[in-house]
């Protein structure tokens, strides 16, 4: 048997996936009509009947008014990375907060790189960071190395 030829002029959607709309308020023969499925009384069945808001409780106290705040957003926070001196200890050379923002160590967005002390550090780095822990300083100069504190950017310079 030879396939049927498809053509354009009379395509007709799937049997069964196109249904007929309901026809609201058309008589009482039509199953839909007088009060169109909205019941007789109540909010819902009034021209107005409109939920005023996502999670309106239809007049109690809602639940995000209801339970405590605490605390407050700091809109001027400054975000500031963390690094310990242990895991400097794979890096050669000179470590900056870029190359660290290469190496993976230090997640884009943060304005400014602390040095703790965690860990140990056996070779000579120059570190250069924002802020360093008092015992983080000590570990990298005893190793033989510099830690060096490198002036953080002010909010006026962020600005272009």
């Amino acid at each position: 048997m030879a396939p049927r030829r498809v053509d354009l002029a009379h395509l007709k959607p799937a049997r069964g996936s196109r249904k007929k709309p309901k026809r609201l308020g058309r008589g009482p023969g039509s199953g839909q009509g007088k009060t169109a499925g909205q019941g007789y009384k109540g909010q819902l069945s009034r021209g107005s009947g409109k939920l005023p808001y996502a999670g309106f409780e239809g007049g109690q106290m809602p639940l995000h008014r209801r339970i405590p705040k605490r605390g407050f957003t700091n809109i001027f926070r400054r975000e500031v990375a963390i690094v310990n001196v242990g895991e400097l200890a794979r890096l050669e050379g000179e470590v900056t907060p870029e190359r660290l923002l290469q190496e993976g160590l230090v997640k884009k967005g943060c304005e400014l790189l602390k040095i703790l002390g965690g860990g140990e550090l056996a070779k000579p780095l120059v570190v250069r960071a924002h802020r360093f822990s008092r015992s983080a300083a000590e570990k990298i100069t005893a190793a033989g190395g510099r830690a060096e504190v490198i002036a953080a950017r002010t909010r006026a310079a962020k600005r272009p």
